[in-house]
């Protein structure tokens, strides 16, 4: 259980109350963003400050520097957070106007993912499926095997996986049912037959060992009732990699495990430019498939590659012929 959020006491506690229960009703978790608001909000009391007219730019930016992030893209997340709370505070004319005068801070490292091919992936999964077994990890190298073939083949986050319960197993119909996850949002997702009978094999041979699993039990467990951790597949991940001899190109980080999603979606859209398929006509579809909000949070995902490039440039070439000119003899 999550402890308890401290309680408001601001000048803006009601419209933060207000605010939060406002995207919830959107479906959003709203966690991470609630945390920082709780900042404003005690920042706000300690300063006491009683009328919203006292709420200045200069105090916002006093309230930002008394929060040190030291990424970008950590303090880029608090500054969006309070201009999201002003704007609304705004139209629900709470607040004149947004005293917020601060920008975003320029990210200048963006992390390149390290995106796994077809041969990489089948050589992941072959490496974690000998993983021995222990004695508090039955079937540990057909746990993670699986588990890995999940991330990459269907492109789910890791605690989703990790999240799974039988009753949302439908190898029947081929589909996964994810539920509440990331924005508050569940899922169907489909899958094939290569993958289909995989998840038979891994469930038989689980209950093999741990007998009969009831509806709600975790499909990845080394016990009975705790699904493994999001953490313990990130640290078998990093576990396999020497086993890959991966070779890194440069400006590309580390891989990690959430690599293996970054992978689907640039694999996926690498097989739509080479069935002729426009990848912008099907980029919904695919925001739908990942559980994101929108095709924008999708973008994120999709590293631009040499192959891709290539596919692009081939797509071009094909519709500019008709305009350009006939080569000389």
């Amino acid at each position: 259980m999550r402890p308890r959020a401290p309680a408001l006491q601001s000048v803006l506690a009601a419209g933060i109350a207000r605010f939060v229960a406002h995207k919830r009703a959107l479906g959003r978790r709203f966690r991470s963003e609630e945390r920082e608001l709780h900042l404003l909000d005690g920042f706000l009391h300690v300063q006491a400050v009683d009328r919203v007219e006292q709420i200045t730019a200069d105090l916002l930016e006093t309230f930002l520097a008394s929060r040190p992030r030291r990424w970008p893209r950590s303090y880029n997340h608090l500054l969006g957070v309070v201009r999201r709370l002003l704007d609304w505070l705004v139209g629900q004319e709470i607040l004149p106007t947004s005293p917020l005068r601060a920008t975003p801070r320029r990210a200048t490292a963006q992390r390149v993912p390290y995106l796994f091919d077809a041969t990489l992936a089948r050589q992941l999964l072959a490496v974690a499926g000998r993983l021995p077994d222990t004695a508090g990890a039955p079937l540990r190298g057909l746990t993670y095997r699986t588990i890995f073939a999940l991330l990459y083949g269907l492109g789910l986050r890791v605690g989703e996986v990790a999240r799974l319960q039988r009753n949302e197993v439908d190898c029947a119909r081929a589909v996964l049912l994810v539920r509440a996850t990331k924005f508050g949002k569940s899922r169907l997702v489909p899958f094939g037959p290569q993958m289909a009978t995989m998840l038979r094999a891994y469930l038989d041979r689980s209950e093999e060992h741990r007998g009969a699993l009831p509806p709600e039990a975790p499909v990845f467990s080394f016990r009975r009732r705790r699904a493994v951790h999001p953490g313990t597949i990130s640290q078998t991940f990093h576990h396999l990699l020497p086993h890959l001899a991966l070779t890194l190109p440069a400006g590309t980080a580390p891989p990690r495990v959430h690599d293996l999603r970054h992978a689907f979606a640039v694999g996926t859209l690498l097989r739509w430019y080479r069935a002729g398929i426009n990848p912008s006509d099907r980029l919904l579809q695919l925001s739908t498939f990942l559980g994101h909000v929108n095709p924008t949070s999708t973008a994120v995902y999709l590293t631009i590659t040499a192959d891709l490039l290539q596919e692009a440039n081939q797509r071009f070439e094909r519709w500019a012929a008709p305009t350009l000119p006939e080569p000389r003899p």
